[in-house]
Parts: structure tokens; C-alpha cells; sequence
């Protein structure tokens, strides 16, 4: 039984009988749950050898009819998307940059029975609830004199074109090295580790070549002949409530 199956069945199993006849000439639900997917796999964007960024945040656009048969079942609906979704992510080496959120709104433009997806890659911004200032690092990844946002989940330096950071260096493999980060919480620095991927080099830290190494603000990694430097920039941000932030 394949996946978007046993959505169905799942919906089916908790939702009564009317939810079946109220989407019987509208927008069904296994549809949405097949874009969503097809969302994934088209906007999957390679970081790794085995691993590739999709997005999380999903907007479903309906047509009015359609948003307002959906309304009592959205809450439902999107956390069963939201596992399917994990699941198909599980399946691809999909990793995704911060929880899954899906949400629904009407589309005057659509008619009864059609749809379709808005969606992007969002790191979750953690916030108070009353106005205030909090402190936000920010990765950045200097280059020959070039700076590089570093965003969760990382990206791929190399030589090769399907490289994030792409160093035109002969000593530089084509997927030289993989530097990942994760946000810390409020007021905290991010984590930050350095994977080499199996380059004829290595990589080197203070001289030192390792296969891995954990860095902070101003770690200097030698791939090569090229050094790059991990910077931490800290700001302070008003903040109201928690809020999401492109990736």
C-alpha cells in the first residue's frame, strides 16, 4: 500500500463520514497531500552527498467554497499532511531547515476544485511574547574576501558545480568538505562542525588536519590552498512574538 493510501485511510479512520461527502466534488485531500510531495521533490536543493533542503512552510491556496468546506477539518488535515510529508522526506534524504507548517487560505482567482502551493524554506525565530530585545547570532563563512550566510542545515564547499560555495582552487576536491549548523536557543551561539567529505586533501584546522572538528567565531578551516573563516555577528532585534525567518 503506498503512502498516500494510507493518508487516506488514516483520514477516513478519524474524521466521520462527512468529511468524505463534503470533499466529494471539491479539492480531496489526498490531492494536496501528493503536491505537497511533488513540492518537496521539486525544490529539493543538494547539500550533501545524501542529503538535500526542502522547504516547510507550505501556504495551500483554495477557492473560497473550498476553504470554507475545509475549515472544520484544517487542524486535522494539516497534521496528517504534515506526517505524510515526513515520511516522504524520510524516504528521499530530504531533511528540512525547521518544523513543518501548512496553512490554508482562499484564492479569488480559484475555482471549486482547484488549488495550488506557495511554499519556502523557513528557520524558526524563537521569540517572547512581550515586546522586547533579544540577541541573534548570525553564521557567516568568509571566502577570498567574499562573505557567506551560514543557515541551517549547512552547505557543501568545493570545486565541483553542484557545490554551495564553489572555489575554483586545484587543490580542492569537487566535494571538499560540509560545514553544518545548528541554531542555539535565545541569546546562544550556534553550533557549528566542519565534515570532511572525502577529499584527496583534508581538511585542516590550525594546521592540523582532521576528519571533523567543531568550530566557533573565528575558526579558520584550510581546504586546500584556501582558507575560509567562521565569523558569529551578533544583533539585537525587537521581537513581539515568535516568528519564521526565509532561509
Amino acid at each position: 500500500m503506498g503512502g498516500l493510501q494510507r493518508f487516506e485511510q488514516r483520514l477516513e479512520s478519524m474524521i466521520s463520514g462527512a468529511f468524505a461527502r463534503t470533499f466529494r466534488s471539491a479539492v480531496q485531500p489526498v490531492e494536496i497531500a501528493a503536491a505537497l510531495e511533488r513540492e518537496l521533490d521539486n525544490n529539493a536543493q543538494i547539500l550533501s552527498r545524501d542529503r538535500r533542503l526542502v522547504p516547510n512552510a507550505f501556504h495551500v491556496e483554495l477557492s473560497g467554497t473550498d476553504l470554507e468546506r475545509l475549515a472544520p477539518y484544517d487542524s486535522t488535515l494539516a497534521r496528517e499532511l504534515s506526517d505524510t510529508l515526513k515520511k516522504h522526506a524520510d524516504g528521499q534524504a530530504y531533511v528540512f531547515p525547521g518544523p513543518i507548517h501548512i496553512d490554508f487560505e482562499s484564492a479569488d482567482d480559484l475555482t471549486t476544485g482547484r488549488f495550488r502551493i506557495r511554499s519556502q524554506a523557513q528557520a524558526k525565530v524563537t521569540g517572547t511574547a512581550t515586546h522586547t530585545q533579544v540577541r541573534r547570532a548570525h553564521a557567516l563563512l568568509k571566502v577570498n574576501g567574499s562573505q557567506h550566510p551560514l543557515q541551517p542545515p549547512g552547505l557543501v564547499v568545493g570545486r565541483g558545480t553542484d557545490a554551495d560555495i564553489r572555489i575554483n582552487d586545484p587543490g580542492i576536491s569537487r566535494r571538499h568538505a560540509e560545514f553544518l549548523i545548528t541554531l542555539g536557543r535565545e541569546g546562544q551561539d550556534p553550533l557549528i562542525e566542519v565534515h570532511d567529505l572525502g577529499s584527496t586533501n583534508g581538511i585542516r584546522i590550525d594546521e592540523r588536519k582532521v576528519p571533523r572538528a567543531t568550530l566557533r567565531d573565528g575558526s579558520a578551516v584550510k581546504v586546500g590552498n584556501t582558507t575560509l573563516t567562521v565569523r558569529i555577528v551578533e544583533t539585537m532585534q525587537d521581537t513581539d512574538t515568535p516568528g519564521w525567518a526565509d532561509v
